[in-house]
C-alpha cells in the first residue's frame, strides 16, 4: 500500500506548480495559490504515508521524480513549454531512475 501512498503522492506533487503557474495571472492569483497550498498539503500528507514503509531517499527521490515528469509534461501539453531532444531526454533519465529505484526496493 506505500506504494500506491507514494504514486498518488507524486501524481498531486504536480498540482502545485500548475496553481502557482495560475497565479500568475492577477484574476486568478488566489485560487492559484490555494490551488498550489492545497496540493501541496496532500502531497505531502501522502508521502508522509507512504515513508512509514519506504526509505526516506527511495520516497522523496520518487516522489519528485513523479513530480517532476509530470509537470514537465503539462507544461508541454498545456503551456506550450518547449519539447526538445535534451529536455524529453532529461526526463526520461528521470523516469528511468525513478524505475530503478522500484525495482532495486
Amino acid at each position: 500500500m506505500a506504494w500506491v501512498y507514494l504514486v498518488i503522492a507524486g501524481l498531486l506533487e504536480i498540482g502545485w506548480p500548475i496553481g502557482l503557474k495560475i497565479s500568475q495571472q492577477p484574476d486568478t492569483r488566489w485560487q492559484g495559490i490555494a490551488m498550489a497550498v492545497a496540493f501541496l498539503t496532500a502531497s505531502g500528507f501522502m508521502l508522509w504515508l507512504a515513508q512509514k514503509q519506504i526509505s526516506m531517499g527511495t520516497s522523496y527521490a520518487v516522489w519528485t521524480g513523479i513530480g517532476a515528469a509530470g509537470t514537465f509534461l503539462v507544461g508541454i501539453l498545456f503551456y506550450g513549454d518547449a519539447a526538445t531532444f535534451g529536455r524529453i531526454a532529461g526526463v526520461l533519465m528521470i523516469i528511468c531512475g525513478v524505475i530503478t529505484l522500484k525495482i532495486s526496493s
